[in-house]
């Protein structure tokens, strides 16, 4: 009798994984090299940290990235950025449609779950689109920024800044190149970068199924239920969050207090849409009152939207999770959506990845509370901005220990690739049940 042995193959889960850690290394590599640096080389934990925070598209930085990286590191660090944003599957994707090679069922399988599609129907297609909707926002965004910077300084420097922004904003990283740690603080009063920002920072974190179902309305004549939850969620939270923000800092000296009616309006929406997992600022985060930081924590916590450049929960889990309240406090059986039920597995994924999301998040925190001397609401909010792919800072990040920062680049990554495609990447394979339990019954409240 013969025996065959059984080839080892990596699931889709965990060539994902494995994928953006050779990614990171490749980049920590790169970073640490003397032409990277404008001094001395940074450290393989600096550099680790960079590489994590770009290619996990966060923007958090132990290192000022305008100052101590030379154009060398910068394109790096963009190229980290481009490629976390799309994904690198995509972008593997986008070199094998180049070269006209076939994508088989086995690399469609991993785009599925890369994409957190539902089935293998038009995959090729939507990444396609995904990569020309990407290059034309960008290319749109570098042309705007870089004319605008031009009045600035010298006109290769403004196109180089253009297209460095246009990408970290847009993948919404938000890495910067103003220096001082400073976000886009010198440009609380810039309408030009504030909108064009807000734009790019909005296109990315709604998602490319939402780009694709709009560049297909004229055909169609109708939206998908995706579309219009992603939509109604993302503007509910933009505006509510203008709108508290506003009334928060209005008075707030170290904010808003000291600029005008028109800048203190563009302010407060601009730090409504950048938690979304954006990371660029306008306002000094750490200024702000505990009231607006605790606020921005929640805002990052839900994120973007699935299958965009954004992190969190994302809108669609938190609009399921309202549903599921609201069809529960009303007595109905079933979570209704725009006149659409959802499946309990939809329910019970979102519950999911919601509990798993908040664990890691308290877990982290409380490991950092006991290793990092600073208050615990600079450590959660710091938490959550890695979780959550945000970027934003009240100023810790710089002063991490090193174990710090090891536990922030884990969550970081966590955060991106999603803990529970984390979950299948570790555990083993899914097998069906082949008997129920009897059921029972626990009192709640």
């Amino acid at each position: 009798m013969i025996y065959r042995k059984k080839q080892f193959q990596l699931s889709p889960p965990q060539i994902l994984a494995f994928g953006f850690i050779l990614i990171i290394m490749t980049g920590t590599l790169l970073l640490m090299l003397p032409i990277a640096s404008r001094n001395e080389p940074v450290s393989f934990i600096d550099a680790l940290f960079t590489a994590t925070s770009a290619a996990c598209v966060t923007g958090l930085v132990v290192v000022d990235t305008a100052t101590q990286f030379t154009m060398f590191g910068h394109i790096v660090i963009a190229i980290l950025i481009q490629i976390g944003g799309l994904g690198f599957i995509t972008m593997a994707t986008l070199f094998a449609l180049i070269l006209k090679k076939r994508i088989s069922l086995r690399e469609r399988l991993v785009l599925q779950q890369a994409l957190n599609q539902l089935s293998l129907e038009g995959i090729v297609r939507l990444i396609r689109k995904i990569i020309i909707y990407s290059f034309i926002i960008e290319g749109a965004g570098a042309f705007l920024l870089a004319v605008r910077w031009s009045f600035d300084m010298p006109l290769g420097q403004a196109i180089f800044f253009g297209i460095f922004h246009a990408i970290s904003v847009f993948n919404n990283a938000c890495f910067d190149l103003v220096g001082g740690f400073r976000s886009f603080t010198p440009y609380a009063d810039d309408i030009v970068i504030n909108l064009v920002s807000m734009v790019l920072i909005v296109l990315g974190g709604l998602g490319f199924i939402v780009l694709a179902d709009f560049a297909d309305y004229k055909k169609k004549r109708r939206l998908s239920l995706h579309t219009k939850v992603v939509l109604s969620v993302s503007a509910c939270l933009i505006l509510f969050g203008a709108l508290v923000i506003f009334a928060l800092e209005y008075n707030n000296p170290f904010t808003l207090r000291p600029l005008s009616p028109g800048v203190k309006v563009m302010a407060s929406f601009f730090q409504s849409v950048t938690p979304r997992s954006a990371g660029a600022s306008t306002l000094d985060i750490g200024h702000m009152t505990q009231a607006s930081q605790f606020f921005l924590i929640l805002l990052m916590f839900i994120g973007a939207s699935p299958v965009s450049t954004g992190g969190g929960i994302k809108t669609t889990t938190f609009a399921i999770l309202l549903g599921a309240m609201f069809a529960m406090i009303r007595g109905k059986r079933d979570v209704v959506l725009f006149r659409y039920r959802l499946s309990a597995n939809r329910v019970y994924k979102a519950v999911t990845l919601t509990l798993m999301a908040l664990f890691l998040v308290i877990v982290v925190s409380m490991v950092l509370a006991m290793t990092e001397p600073y208050p615990f609401l600079m450590i959660l909010f710091e938490v959550t901005s890695a979780f959550a792919t945000a970027g934003l800072t009240m100023g810790l990040t710089a002063e991490l220990t090193p174990f710090g920062k090891v536990m922030i680049i884990l969550t970081m990554f966590i955060g991106r690739l999603g803990p529970l495609t984390l979950a299948y990447a570790l555990g083993s394979k899914l097998e069906k049940e082949l008997y129920r339990h009897p059921e029972g019954h626990i009192t709640i409240g």
